[in-house]
C-alpha cells in the first residue's frame, strides 16, 4: 500500500510529524500536495461534499479506504501499523496521551505568532505576540518539557525511550517540537536545555537513526519557515 499524505507543500506544519513517522518505518507514501496538480486532491479531502469523513484541516493521510484526520490521531494508526507504539493496549493508550500533550504545546507555540487570531497577520498583533512569547518561553516550554523530561526518567523500559523498550511516534514527535522550538526560540532553548538531558540525548538518537537521517538531508525535507508552526521572529526573544 502507498499511503497518501495531504498536508501544505510549503511547510513543515504538522504534516511533519507524520512525515517523520513515515519515513522511520520506510513505508512508501506520496505528498500529495507537492506533486504536480496536488492542491485539489488536497482540499478534496477536508471537503464534506466529497468525503464521507472529512477532516476539519490537514493533516489528513488516506491508508486504502481509510481517510485518518488528525495528526495524533494519524500517529496512533501508523504506530500501530508499523511497530510504532506498544502492542499491548495500556502501552499505546500512554503514547497516544502523550501524543496529545505535544499537540497541546504545538498549539501553543503557534499562538505566540498568533496570539488573538489566526485571520490576522502576524504584523496585526505584534504587541500580543511578544507578551505571549514572553509568558511561552518563561513559563510553558520548561513546564512542557520538564514533564517530558520528567516521564523518559521514569520510564522502566531501557534504551533512553519515552515509551517501553523501543522507540515510538512519540520519540520522533519530540525531536520534531525540539527541533521546532530551537528554530523558533534558539536563545530561550540554549538557555534552557540544560535542565533536559534525557531529551535532549532522545533527539540526537533520533537524528542518527537511519531512515531519519537521509530524510534530513534529503529535499522532502522542507526547510523551517515563517509560514509554518515554528516561526523564527527575533523581536520576540529581545
Amino acid at each position: 500500500m502507498v499511503y497518501e499524505l495531504y498536508y501544505w507543500p510549503t511547510i513543515q506544519g504538522r504534516g511533519e510529524f507524520v512525515r517523520l513517522a513515515l519515513e522511520e518505518a520506510g513505508a512508501a507514501y506520496k505528498d500529495v500536495a507537492r506533486q504536480k496538480n496536488g492542491m485539489p486532491p488536497t482540499m478534496a479531502s477536508i471537503d464534506p461534499s466529497k468525503e464521507e469523513h472529512p477532516s476539519f484541516a490537514p493533516p489528513v493521510l488516506r491508508a486504502g479506504e481509510l481517510l485518518i484526520g488528525q495528526t495524533a490521531n494519524i500517529l496512533l494508526y501508523l504506530g500501530r501499523k508499523h511497530g510504532l507504539a506498544p502492542r499491548a493496549e495500556a502501552g499505546w493508550l500512554w503514547a497516544h496521551q502523550l501524543q496529545l500533550t505535544i499537540a497541546d504545546v504545538v498549539n501553543e507555540a503557534h499562538d505566540t505568532h498568533h496570539p488573538v487570531s489566526t485571520n490576522l497577520y502576524y504584523e496585526d498583533q505584534k504587541k500580543e505576540a511578544k507578551k505571549r512569547a514572553r509568558d511561552f518561553t518563561a513559563e510553558r516550554i520548561p513546564k512542557y518539557l520538564g514533564y517530558f523530561e520528567q516521564v523518559l526518567q521514569n520510564n522502566p523500559g531501557r534504551g533512553g525511550f519515552m515509551v517501553g523498550s523501543r522507540l515510538s511516534h512519540v520519540d520522533l514527535s519530540l525531536f520534531q517540537l525540539i527541533e521546532g522550538l530551537r528554530y523558533a526560540f534558539p536563545k530561550a532553548m540554549a538557555r534552557l536545555e540544560p535542565g533536559w538531558p534525557g531529551l535532549v540525548a532522545l533527539r540526537d538518537k533520533v537524528e542518527r537513526r537511519p531512515n531519519i537521517a537521509a530524510y534530513l538531508k534529503s529535499k522532502r525535507r522542507i526547510p523551517f519557515n515563517e509560514e509554518g508552526i515554528f516561526r523564527r521572529y527575533p523581536e520576540l526573544e529581545d
